[in-house]
């Protein structure tokens, strides 16, 4: 065995279970290329001060979670634990707000880092893709990437999640509601840490998921009682917007989003078939983020799905995702002249676009015929001395049995017209 192991909390991914997270990634991202998202990376760490400002000093994330280190240059840098930030920064960077089409439409894949608890579903080394609009204050955004996230867990199968949604209000309404929840919250009996929290960001105190502070909570003030008249005619477009497209949800005037940049939309993905962690994204609009870390005034909204989650809710419902062969076609050479032959009918057979592999470590008929099943190729190339003498390879059907002798010459040619 290696002495190494994968560090707690993270996890290999490895054939055959990697491609099935690739084919969710490409479900997710698909929906959104057809939608004029263009895609963008990021660095995996950025500046620790990207996150404090913007995802906010109040929450586990920034105060707990954070992969940080200093580097040599004395530079204090953190382990992206969220993309939103950081795909904000590099289209300020880059100033793509400047060159006169807005919303700016940008999508991403990658890994996040955060120091938590390590259980089934939630790691500390984790995938997600991710969509953000940028630059645009419209209803009809907000309503697009919540559709857009449903058509992709409906292309994948996944049927048995829901959609919560609700309102924080604005930098007019917020406020009023805030003093009003810092009241309420004063008057109940919570440990140090979550009193301060409630006097930096009292919403994420609503988040708390132990049972002993949520028993304390009922009857806190609900922010749709506060909300103005200009964020209550917003949400009720949203919601008409996305009723229209036939997408379900269900209002949930207690649902507050993690991170301390959301405004107004918030919307949570949630699948009940995967216990305590049953988030399998979210996201929400996010208006006030580009002022907080040194941008223009930048109304935008964005979501992150997480693609282990999705893997997990994929595998209790019970949907098997229809992974193309790894290898359509494998050759088995039988002595020196087979395998040059072979070798480049093989890389003949790839230029044409067709899965192929090849009977490596010059294994005798039976070892290499072991190997063709494993592949789960649907057809075998296999070629000896005397076949190459009567100028024919032996095309066999894994699934009959069938076995034609073939002309080299046309090898590449009807490989492809038993595929099609």
């Amino acid at each position: 065995m290696s002495t190494f192991k994968a560090p707690k909390g993270t996890y290999d991914l490895i054939p055959p279970r990697s491609a099935t997270f690739l084919a969710v990634r490409e479900a997710i991202a698909a929906p959104l290329r057809n939608s004029g998202y263009g895609y963008v990376e990021t660095p995996g760490f950025e500046n620790v001060e990207l996150f404090s400002r913007g995802v906010g000093e109040s929450t586990d994330i920034v105060t707990k979670e954070m992969y940080t280190l200093t580097t040599k240059g004395g530079d204090r840098l953190a382990l992206r634990p969220e993309g939103t930030a950081s795909v904000l920064r590099a289209a300020l960077e880059a100033n793509l707000h400047k060159q006169g089409n807005l919303p700016v439409k940008l999508y991403y894949s990658g890994s996040y880092y955060r120091y938590e608890r390590a259980q089934a579903g939630r790691y500390r080394h984790f995938s997600q893709v991710g969509a953000e609009a940028i630059g645009a204050e419209d209803p009809a955004l907000d309503a697009e990437l919540i559709i857009l996230a449903d058509q992709a867990y409906r292309s994948l199968g996944l049927r048995n999640f829901r959609i919560l949604l609700n309102s924080l209000g604005d930098k007019e309404c917020r406020p009023v509601y805030r003093e009003a929840l810092q009241g309420f919250l004063r008057t109940l009996d919570l440990d140090e840490e979550t009193v301060r929290r409630a006097e930096i960001n009292p919403l994420r105190v609503l988040d708390d998921k132990r049972p002993e502070v949520q028993k304390q909570l009922v009857g806190a003030p609900l922010l749709r009682d506060y909300l103005c008249d200009a964020c209550k005619a917003y949400h009720e477009e949203v919601r008409a917007l996305v009723s229209a497209a036939g997408v379900v949800f269900e209002d949930d005037e207690k649902l507050v989003r993690g991170l301390d940049y959301y405004t107004r939309t918030t919307f949570e993905f949630v699948h009940d078939g995967l216990g305590s962690q049953s988030a399998v994204g979210g996201g929400g609009r996010y208006d006030g983020l580009s002022e907080m870390i040194g941008g223009p005034a930048l109304p935008s909204v964005g979501w992150a799905l997480g693609v282990d989650r999705t893997v997990l809710a994929l595998e209790a419902e019970g949907v098997g995702l229809a992974i193309p062969r790894a290898t359509d076609v494998f050759a088995v050479a039988l002595g020196e002249e087979a395998r040059r032959v072979l070798f480049g009918t093989v890389t003949a057979l790839r230029r044409a676009g067709v899965a192929a592999d090849f009977s490596y470590g010059g294994k005798g008929l039976k070892g290499a015929m072991k190997d063709a099943n494993r592949s789960g190729a649907r057809l075998t190339l296999v070629a000896g001395e005397r076949d190459l003498a009567e100028g024919v390879v032996q095309l066999k059907d894994m699934e009959s049995g069938e076995q034609t002798p073939v002309a080299v010459a046309d090898l590449v040619e009807a490989v492809r017209a038993r595929l099609a």
